[in-house]
């Protein structure tokens, strides 16, 4: 597991252009590039992305839902054919950035006359992108959101019958806001999470930067590990949950040395070679 960011951190704060050299200097490491317009899902800004990554890993992209993704799943085959264009530029925006992942909400639960529980429907559809995607090398991961297709555990499994390949994405914040406990939904996708994207909250509920609130980060990776997952795990908060964006580094820091502290731990109570039932728990 690497820790790092998403540039949704920064967003309304930072273009991308500009956010990527910040995280750089704040030793992310690792990222994922929120992709803020249809400006950005062209060629030519992937290519000045990647100018600008510095030392930095892009581990997958993430579009913003409502300008595209919800089209995806029209029934409707000339909008299909014409949002599958858009869907193949942010496509080719990821190869570029030699991301693996693509952050999927798919379809916004706004309307009442439509039925976001067709599991059949919904994973055919899914089974589609995933077919496309494989062709740039990106997995898609659905991801837990409370407003979009995977607002319950179970969606997952449903859906994932009629779309072997598909990933997904654990959103802790989302998970909160859904009402589910987020091991839940661990549960529901098990070693297909490879992406988590991280999140604090305190005492009053607000959203914070990991190590400012009261979430227990250590059971988390822990629960991660049982589950069979391998995923890298971003930060990803709004622009209003924190001050400078030297906290990020702070919380970076925070988060490695848990990491850290697990795998001395490891190291010391099941060395190379050796398995025990003390490190699978850990």
């Amino acid at each position: 597991m690497e820790i790092g960011v998403s540039t949704a951190s920064l967003f309304m704060r930072e273009y991308n252009e500009d956010a990527l050299p910040l995280l750089d200097k704040s030793d992310a490491r690792v990222v994922e590039v929120f992709l803020q317009g249809f400006s950005e899902y062209k060629k030519e800004f992937g290519e000045l992305l990647k100018s600008r990554l510095g030392n930095l890993k892009v581990h997958s992209v993430h579009a913003l839902t409502l300008t595209y993704e919800t089209e995806l799943f029209t029934i409707n085959e000339r909008a299909f054919t014409d949002v599958k264009e858009i869907f193949q530029s942010v496509l080719t925006t990821a190869k570029l950035l030699e991301a693996t992942c693509y952050t999927m909400h798919g379809r916004a639960r706004i309307k009442k006359s439509v039925n976001y529980d067709d599991f059949v429907k919904i994973g055919k559809r899914l089974d589609k992108l995933c077919d496309i995607a494989e062709n740039y090398d990106v997995n898609i991961c659905l991801e837990t959101v409370e407003w979009a297709l995977y607002n319950a555990p179970g969606y997952f499994k449903k859906v994932k019958e009629y779309a072997p390949r598909l990933k997904g994405t654990l959103d802790i914040k989302q998970c909160r806001l859904s009402g589910f406990d987020y091991r839940d939904y661990i549960a529901d996708m098990g070693e297909n999470i490879k992406t988590v994207h991280l999140s604090d909250v305190d005492e009053n509920g607000k959203i914070k930067l990991p190590g400012k609130g009261n979430f227990d980060f250590e059971t988390l990776f822990r629960r991660l590990k049982d589950s069979g997952s391998d995923p890298n795990a971003l930060i990803e908060v709004y622009k209003d949950d924190y001050g400078d964006i030297n906290e990020i580094k702070n919380s970076l820091d925070y988060l490695r040395e848990i990491v850290y502290k697990r795998q001395q731990i490891r190291s010391i109570l099941c060395p190379k070679g050796i398995k025990t039932k003390i490190g699978k728990i850990l």
